[in-house]
């Protein structure tokens, strides 16, 4: 009985399709809701660390004093976790297969140093808003004298 259903299956994928592709050189259809990799938006991080406290495999590290953002792609398991949980949502899924690799790397993302005009500019921001609450502090004790 069972030399029957394998002379089925024998002769069945003689006459179709294979199942499988040479992948990289050949990619398969992504199918609808494909997760795939990480990605990082670095001009819009703020790192703040939540994707890192969220990770269940703690696949993600984020170091604020150095700027840095990192992934260890062998650990992540492409649950969304950190891309439903970041608040400036620059984190996001790429629908796309991982391309191969033989060698277990992390891959570390660095926020760009701010130039000296953005600076100044952050500076002079900071200033007007010093200023402008001062203002409203010395009008509040000016009305509750009158």
């Amino acid at each position: 009985m069972g030399s029957f259903k394998l002379g089925k299956m024998t002769l069945r994928s003689l006459f179709s399709k294979p199942e499988t592709v040479m992948y990289p050189a050949q990619t398969r259809f992504q199918p609808e809701g494909l997760k795939g990799k990480i990605l990082n938006d670095i001009d819009t991080c703020i790192l703040c660390g939540i994707c890192e406290k969220r990770c269940p495999t703690a696949a993600i590290s984020v170091v604020k004093k150095e700027g840095k953002w990192s992934i260890d792609r062998f650990r992540c398991v492409q649950c969304g976790t950190c891309v439903r949980e970041c608040p400036k949502t620059c984190l996001t899924m790429d629908p796309d297969y991982p391309l191969p690799s033989g060698v277990k790397s992390v891959d570390a993302l660095y926020k760009p140093e701010p130039s000296e005009e953005e600076k100044a500019a952050k500076e002079a921001e900071k200033a007007a808003r010093i200023k402008a609450a001062m203002e409203a502090k010395a009008a509040r004790e000016a009305q509750t004298e009158s």
